[in-house]
């Protein structure tokens, strides 16, 4: 079921008095930049793990045949390599409404390669959210992902373009490459 986050997003940070904030991109974010930044930034967080737990109703699949997106979930020790955006406040009216089906902002330290860090930003679906999916079999995950499409694209797309990324990046996202070999095989 698709439920939007987009006015308790408005709600959850004031950027007043603010003139740009850090954003990290684990997912879409990293390969499909539909927004204007200031500064882009290869970055990592550290107790979080990157997940196709999250539900997609409203861009790769719909609420019959709902696709799979990533989000990231809490593991100690654990480090999710992504991309940091400077942005300036407004750029959050277009991005509330882009991950607006179960994802809330929340406060992240990014760490970039070079050891320096910033604090940010970050969309998370957590566990209780409508859309969620949960874990599953890497094969009923690709199964699911390989038969949904929705109003962005198929869901495929959405995961071959991710996995490309992060190779780009320089991750071995380990859940990722399972989904896509099982997909692809």
């Amino acid at each position: 079921m698709s439920v939007s986050t987009i006015e308790h997003n408005r709600i959850r940070q004031s950027f007043e008095g603010v003139s740009s904030v850090w954003l990290f991109g684990y997912g879409s974010l990293i390969y499909k930049v539909d927004f204007p930044f200031l500064e882009q930034r290869p970055a990592a967080i550290e107790g979080w793990v990157r997940r196709f737990w999250q539900g997609s109703h409203d861009h790769r699949g719909t609420i019959e045949s709902p696709g799979r997106v990533v989000t990231l979930i809490e593991q100690p020790g654990a480090l999710c390599k992504g991309v940091a955006y400077r942005v300036s406040p407004d750029v959050f009216e277009h991005l509330d409404h882009r991950e607006k089906n179960g994802y809330l902002r929340f406060g992240t330290t990014m760490t970039f390669n070079d050891g320096s860090q910033e604090q940010g930003l970050v969309y998370i679906a957590t566990e209780d959210n409508e859309a969620f999916l949960g874990d599953a079999p890497d094969a009923d995950i690709a199964h699911q992902i390989a038969g949904a499409a929705g109003p962005s694209g198929r869901n495929d797309e959405y995961l071959l373009k991710l996995a490309q990324a992060l190779r780009h990046l320089g991750d071995d996202d380990v859940h990722v490459f399972t989904i896509e070999r099982l997909l692809t095989s």
